[in-house]
């Protein structure tokens, strides 16, 4: 007899998977062999010494046990049945639930104060943290907030020479007034960063910063171990080279110089500095050109002392190193949804990321553009593209993020690139937050929406469901008695009508049945019925919609219900006139007019959309059960020749 196929369990129990404090975790295993005990789950803090116990519970073919954290931690789980033991010890990281659960405001500090041609300070970064907090955001994440290097100071627009007032990219680390557990006096001091840490802290907000392991020609590590960098063969260290890019400003390390221990321990110290300063979260800049067993010693030495610590792994890189960057300790990752916009490829990218093994140890953090990258979507789209892919972002995935200027729907970039034009990564820049076109509103309503909605709060309950036309995207979510449908309108500039596909069988309704559903972001109820229900998505109105179904909300009754609105009983009088003559006489013309009345004059007002008319639609369908069909919508379809 002995125990087998564990689930969650990452390649044999060579890393750990993931779960948040909020939610705990479902173990399952089963007995191979005539077994004569029901096996014991057992667990306990990494630590500690004593194990806790769990009797497991008969499911099919093996058993399965529950498992409620009391803290966050890294976490040991086996089993035993009698005398047998499992062979392998397990492991899984309890993050707390922002983990999963959070929406990341990427905040460019240099420029979130109103004086041209100056760096901006934390205490103007502070004042801004109310209008951030009205839009829904949780997470506040900085770009570096080091001393900059002087030498070979990139200027603006990444030009190779800096002028003396240019302020360089704060990627590259380190001038004389520190490194990286110093502050960009600029910026302000220790105590003005710690202080608006506290104050966001008040609000709200966790605090996060980059995690970037670029030096600059002039950080102190530069002087005081140059053993920690390549050379060239003539001595001189080497710039940072990502071909066909150079970062002329920025020194790579040698993560395997002789005292490769020194190196790892004080690489391990900053993270640990600015955890005791307040900072949560950690943005790690390109870890998958770092050597992953780096990742993996510091992540757990990290979260052993401070375990509510979240590591981001800006891994725009391959599925593999992607995953092996979770597998390593990461808590979540950067992807490539920020390039994916058609339908099936969007489709693959999800369901791998949440519908496989992967949602075992991998969050996908679906950031909708960053300092680097504006993408073409975004840059052809305009308005509505905006508004579709952060409601994408924010409900394909539970924890999403977003650089500073989307809400202004930001989009000047080079032709031919995704580099924006007069980037603060390389300038000073004053932002009018104000500024006609904002989705600001917008994006408040979006965050609110998905705030009250526990459904939205998860990452591996999405559902793809059926819509038949190639620009709708269609997904559900549900979390007990919360259902979610989103539909997305990925066609920036056409609107697009769909017949959708809703599973109501799994969600305790009828096929015959009809039920309210709650669009939750124009605020509107409208009365669908059974599987099939059609929806008109405008996208220079609302290019998404969100459905909740509500249940709860009582059907009107029919019997003794009538409704007359005219235009309803003029259209339907016409509509089945052309429809006899089309039908009865094969009548070409009659055809096309029926087709055209139902497209642009029916539709708008009978399928879900802005354009909805609830008394138009009873009293047209009230028309059409006068000739035999349940809706105006199925008598046309069902008209022979359509």
């Amino acid at each position: 007899m002995k125990i087998k196929n564990v689930y969650p369990e990452i390649e044999g129990g060579e890393y750990p998977v993931k779960t948040e404090l909020d939610r705990g975790m479902a173990i399952y295993c089963e007995i191979e062999g005539k077994a004569s005990n029901v096996p014991i789950l057992k667990y306990r803090r990494v630590g500690t010494d004593l194990w806790n116990k769990s009797r497991m519970k008969k499911s099919g073919k093996g058993y399965f046990a529950d498992i409620n954290f009391a803290a966050t931690g890294i976490y040991q789980y086996t089993f035993e049945c009698g005398k047998i033991r499992y062979d392998k010890v397990l492991e899984v990281i309890v993050d707390p639930e922002i983990a999963r659960f959070a929406a990341w405001y990427e905040m460019f500090h240099r420029s979130q104060g109103k004086t041209p041609n100056a760096s901006a300070t934390f205490a103007d970064c502070e004042a801004r943290l109310p209008e951030i907090k009205k839009m829904g955001f949780n997470v506040i994440y900085f770009p570096p907030i080091h001393p900059i290097g002087k030498t070979k100071r990139k200027g603006q627009n990444n030009s190779l020479t800096a002028g003396p007032n240019d302020p360089g990219s704060p990627w590259a680390i380190g001038n004389e007034f520190g490194g990286h557990k110093s502050v960009n006096p600029e910026l302000g001091t220790m105590d003005d960063f710690k202080h608006f840490v506290a104050s966001a802290k008040n609000m709200g907000f966790d605090t996060a910063i980059d995690f970037a392991l670029n030096c600059s020609p002039d950080h102190p590590y530069v002087k005081q171990h140059p053993e920690w960098f390549f050379h060239r063969p003539d001595g001189s260290i080497a710039c940072a080279e990502n071909p066909p890019k150079k970062y002329e400003d920025v020194y790579p390390l040698n993560f395997f110089p002789p005292n490769k221990q020194e190196l790892w321990e004080e690489l391990k110290s900053i993270i640990m500095f600015w955890c005791a300063a307040g900072v949560t979260h950690f943005r790690v800049d390109n870890p998958h050109t770092k050597p992953s067993e780096l990742w993996r010693w510091m992540i757990r030495e990290v979260k052993l002392a401070y375990p509510d610590t979240v590591f981001l792994a800006e891994a725009f890189t391959n599925y593999e190193k992607l995953e092996e960057l979770a597998k390593v300790g990461f808590s979540q990752s950067y992807t490539y949804f920020t390039w994916r916009n058609k339908k099936d490829e969007l489709i693959e990218y999800v369901f791998k990321l949440t519908g496989t093994y992967l949602k075992e140890f991998l969050r996908a953090n679906f950031f909708t553009n960053t300092p680097d990258i504006c993408p073409p979507i975004l840059q052809s789209g305009g308005r509505p593209a905006f508004k579709m892919r952060i409601v994408l972002a924010s409900t394909l995935s539970s924890v999403y993020g977003m650089y500073n200027g989307y809400e202004l729907c930001e989009n000047k970039a080079f032709p031919g690139t995704e580099i924006y034009v007069n980037s603060e990564k390389y300038q000073y820049k004053v932002w009018d937050w104000d500024r006609p076109g904002n989705i600001k509103g917008y994006i408040e309503k979006l965050n609110n929406i998905i705030r009250n909605n526990p459904a939205l709060h998860y990452y591996d309950n999405l559902e793809i469901l059926n819509s038949i036309n190639d620009n709708i995207l269609f997904y559900g979510k549900k979390f007990k008695d919360n259902i979610i449908l989103t539909a997305v309108n990925l066609d920036p500039r056409t609107t697009q009508d769909v017949r959708l596909a809703v599973p109501v069988e799994r969600y305790g309704i009828s096929s015959d049945q009809e039920y309210w559903v709650e669009e939750l972001i124009i605020g509107k109820f409208y009365l669908w019925q059974g599987r099939e229900n059609y929806v008109r998505l405008d996208p220079y109105k609302e290019p998404a919609y969100i459905f909740k179904i509500r249940l709860d909300k009582k059907v009107p009754s029919k019997s003794g219900s009538i409704v007359r609105n005219q235009l309803a009983e003029q259209h339907a009088k016409r509509f089945f006139d052309l429809r006899y003559r089309a039908t009865a006489y094969n009548d070409v013309y009659a055809r096309r007019e029926l087709a055209d009345l139902f497209t642009k004059e029916i539709i708008p007002l009978v399928y879900t959309g802005e354009t909805f008319d609830e008394k138009y639609y009873a009293a047209i369908n009230i028309e059409s059960r006068k000739f035999g069909f349940p809706t105006i919508v199925n008598a046309y379809f069902t008209t022979p020749g359509h």
